[in-house]
This record gives C-alpha cells, structure tokens and sequence, in this order.
C-alpha cells in the first residue's frame, strides 16, 4: 500500500494559504458544488465528515484549500488536501474520505479538464520540452508547489470580478492546464491525453466504454480491438482504473444513473434501461450495494452534501 506523508504542520505555509481558502470560500456560500463563470471550475463547501463515498471524476484536478480528503484505489491512498492535490488522467472509480465540520468546512476548487486545451498544450510539451516518459496512471497525488498555488490565487482573485474573469479567465486556466501537466504527474496525464504507446489502445477503449456504457458490453470485443488477449486486457485494465472491465463498465452505469435520480429526470425503470440494465431490479440492487443507499435515499444525499448537480 502506498500511503503519502501527513500534512507538514508549517505555519507560515499555513498562513500563505490561507488567502486562497478565503478566496474560495466567498465563490461558495452555498452547501455542496458552487459553480462560477468559468466553465469546467466549481468549488466545493462541505461540513460532514464523509466516509466510503463512492465517486468518479472526469480527467482534470482538485485543489482542496481547507480540510482533507483522500481516496482508496486498489490499496493505494491517495491524499488530497492542503498541501496535495489530485490529478486525474482518466476516469476511474474510487472510495473517498474527507474531513470537515462546520467550524472549518472543506473547500475545494475542482477543474475539469478542457480536453482539446489539455491536448494542444501536451502536443506543445512534446516538441518544446523534455519530458519524462511515463505510463499512464487514472490517478496522481502530488505536493501543491509555488507556481500551483500563484496561478489558483489569480484564478479564484479572477472568478470574483466579472471584468476580470472575462478578459483572463481563460487564460489563467490555460495555464493552471499547463501547470498540472508539467507537475510531477505530468508524464502520466499526457501518457493518456496523446494515447500513444503501448497503452493506446487500452486509453481508445476507456474512452469508448465511457462514450458507450449503456450499450451491450462484451470483454472480448473490446479485448480484441485493443489487440490483445482477454487475460493481458484484463491485466492492463485494471492496472490502470483499479478495477476489472465488467466492473469498470457497472460503476460507470451506477453513476450516470445516480446523477440521473438527483436530477429526478424520469422513472427508475427508465433510468436503469438507458444505462444498459435490462432488470430494474437488478439495477436496484447493484445500485444499494454501490452506495449503500437505496435511489430515493441517495437523491436525498446527493442534494444534502453536494447540493445541485444540474
């Protein structure tokens, strides 16, 4: 198990921080996911402590300026908070913690990559710098640096003025994208933003079982499109996401399913068919088994911790 060090108890890193938690939490008075006049950046307020979430991100990073989370993947931890930060190359389901209360609620910036901006900067890395190959992981922790922390404060300062945001905001998130892919993490994301290698194909067919999850999935088709046998495709796969591809494929299904009932978009057995279940009843129970909750009560958790999903 590969377990990152404890937060470093360093006040004055501390109190340089601090502005950006500050920052942040004015862009978020409400209970759960603030959006802003940015595409693709919301910022979280949470106050519980949180336990054995299930969740899954889109390929981008989280930024968390006050509080604690970490997630559990195939028995690594991976811990984000105020001195790490979490990149994501592609989306892979996790366990997640964090740490809260309403004295010192959580805050976190999340950004959701800009795909063709992510890969135009990767292309432009590739033929002016030296990187360091790597080969693709789902997901990263890394130290929040100096220039991380410099380009998060003129963004956040940015989402506060409505002149500002719009004349540089899409510039100073080009750069927090240029930022996060020179990290530490930077061989690995750009390993699967440009798809080349030996794990191109198995980045191709994330990506198609992420287009494709309400169809009729078969392991061995997918296997041989990616040019190999059901036993190495098997191994590949779940040394990147974690999981199995089956089980892969549920958990992408159970989620767009969750964020279908917290919208309250139509019937059960309506939500379970257009995900790929034949059986609402079997989809009533991977779902509990999944999150622990039935659907009605999960669309009550949805909306009390994370607020609108819409």
């Amino acid at each position: 198990m590969i377990v990152l060090p404890n937060p470093i108890n360093d006040s004055s890193v501390r109190l340089k921080r601090h502005p950006l938690a500050e920052l942040a939490a004015r862009l978020a008075p409400r209970h759960g996911y603030n959006p802003t006049a940015l595409r693709g950046v919301r910022i979280l307020r949470n106050e519980a402590v949180l336990q054995d979430i299930p969740v899954l991100y889109n390929p981008g990073a989280v930024f968390v300026l006050q509080g604690r989370k970490q997630g559990l993947l195939d028995g690594d931890i991976f811990l984000y908070d105020e001195d790490h930060y979490l990149a994501v190359s592609v989306p892979v389901p996790f366990r997640m913690e964090s740490v809260a209360s309403p004295e010192r609620p959580l805050i976190a910036v999340y950004v959701e990559f800009d795909m063709q901006m992510a890969s135009e900067i990767a292309v432009q890395l590739e033929t002016h710098a030296e990187l360091a190959s790597d080969k693709p992981r789902g997901l990263v922790s890394s130290r929040m640096a100096p220039d991380i922390e410099d380009v998060l404060l003129r963004l956040l300062t940015a989402l506060g003025r409505p002149a500002e945001v719009a004349v540089l905001g899409d510039d100073i998130l080009r750069e927090l994208h240029y930022r996060v892919l020179i990290g530490p993490q930077g061989g690995a994301m750009i390993a699967a933003l440009r798809q080349r290698g030996s794990a191109a194909n198995l980045i191709h067919s994330l990506t198609w079982l992420r287009d494709n999850y309400g169809s009729e999935i078969s392991v061995d088709a997918l296997a041989r499109e990616a040019g190999m046998s059901v036993p190495s495709y098997h191994v590949h796969f779940k040394g990147l996401t974690g999981s199995s591809p089956m089980q892969y494929v549920k958990a992408l299904r159970l989620h767009e399913a969750r964020l279908m009932i917290a919208r309250q978009s139509t019937t059960i057995a309506d939500i379970a068919a257009s995900v790929g279940y034949a059986s609402p009843a079997q989809f009533s129970r991977d779902f509990k088994r999944h999150f622990g909750r039935t659907a009605s009560e999960e669309t009550k958790w949805v909306r009390h911790h994370l607020g609108s999903v819409d």
